[in-house]
């Protein structure tokens, strides 16, 4: 049998994320620093257990979107360099007790930031400076470079640790123009910036598809995110797959026709012949999409795809394993080797991230060696 808190788990593979870690390692130069995201709880594989891999494994630097997730890390013992992507104006306080390294989009953030340096009578305090070279979501347009270099010639308050920006479709070869050309001003906005405050800060601007199609544009550093966790840019590149989600089955069910229906709604349809159904404790509250149910999503359960049967409820579903010996207890893969998590979000019409993502906090996430 199986205790209570074994029914569902994302085990994180320790081997195949170091591999994906070696795997884009080698493609930079030596003196090239590597930056790990670990935002959004570290893409559903468990933020604090995956900075702690992280940090051993040598990453240079750890991302995090939001100055609570930094926090989080700090509190759990993590010491690496942690640079805060979205850190707002609410919570520089915050991001400065912790020893966090804020990014900085716009000229008011920066601001309000050296006011909050210059009342507590700090200077240098590292920060990292976005630049919009086509993303358009956060970051100086090449038209308010002339005033962020003025205000940074008169502020002793900080100093720019990097200067970065964000690729749009570095993994669409079809837009390979204009990621040339997100490159090349990037490159000479951030030139401009080191001579006006006369060092030379950190730059980066290759994400994980940028790393694996562009590595020749690494700069000083790079910002390695949905790579490490197994997912590639180059169609048929197969990486480690990092999280595989499995739980075990609660109950196994013989039903005939004269028994109705299965499941919300009554849309899960019983054969002629009789349908044996396994009901698994996950749902649409653990990242199992909804629109996985009646068929649409299969799982593997003893080797075997089964289907779904009916709807997925909000902490069950049920799969027809008609024909397959299964027992309480058996071990389900909702993904993993089988089915991958890029299938099941060709399945869904979205990508790997949002299906990591939505694995919630009530998973357990477990380290496998």
């Amino acid at each position: 049998m199986f205790r209570e808190e074994d029914f569902s788990r994302l085990e994180i593979n320790l081997g195949g994320c170091l591999e994906n870690y070696k795997y884009f390692r080698a493609k930079l130069e030596a003196t090239t620093k590597l930056l790990v995201l670990v935002k959004a709880n570290a893409y559903g594989h468990g933020a604090v257990e995956f900075a702690s891999v992280m940090e051993e494994a040598g990453a240079d630097y750890l991302a995090v979107a939001y100055p609570v997730e930094g926090i989080e890390l700090r509190q759990a013992g993590i010491k690496s360099r942690i640079m805060v992507l979205t850190a707002g104006t609410d919570s520089f306080e915050q991001i400065i007790n912790y020893g966090l390294e804020p990014g900085i989009p716009n000229i008011y953030s920066l601001k309000v930031l050296c006011k909050v340096l210059e009342k507590r009578g700090m200077t240098n305090f590292p920060i990292h400076l976005k630049l919009d070279t086509g993303m358009h979501r956060l970051g100086f347009m090449t038209e308010e470079m002339d005033e962020l270099l003025d205000f940074l010639r008169s502020c002793p308050q900080v100093k720019v640790k990097s200067v970065y920006s964000h690729l749009a479709a570095a993994d669409d070869p079809a837009c390979d123009g204009f990621t040339l050309g997100q490159i090349e001003l990037f490159k000479k906005n951030a030139d401009r910036l080191t001579e006006a405050v006369g060092y030379k800060p950190l730059y980066h601007i290759l994400n994980s598809a940028g790393i694996e199609r562009f590595s020749q544009y690494q700069f000083d550093m790079v910002r390695l995110g949905i790579g490490i966790y197994g997912v590639s840019a180059i169609p048929g590149n197969r990486l480690h797959p990092v999280a595989s989600f499995k739980c075990k089955v609660l109950q196994v069910k013989n039903l005939q026709p004269s028994d109705g229906t299965i499941g919300y709604g009554r849309h899960g349809k019983i054969a002629p012949e009789g349908t044996t159904i396994a009901t698994i404790p996950v749902g649409y509250a653990d990242g199992v999409d909804r629109h996985l149910s009646r068929g649409v999503g299969h799982f593997t359960i003893n080797g075997h795809k089964v289907p779904t049967i009916g709807n997925i409820c909000m902490d069950m579903c049920m799969l027809d394993v008609t024909g397959i010996d299964v027992k309480v207890g058996d071990t389900v893969t909702i993904f993993g080797e089988n089915p991958t998590i890029s299938e099941l979000a060709e399945l869904l019409g979205t990508i790997p991230y949002e299906i990591l993502t939505s694995v919630p906090r009530r998973i357990e996430r477990k380290i496998i060696k």
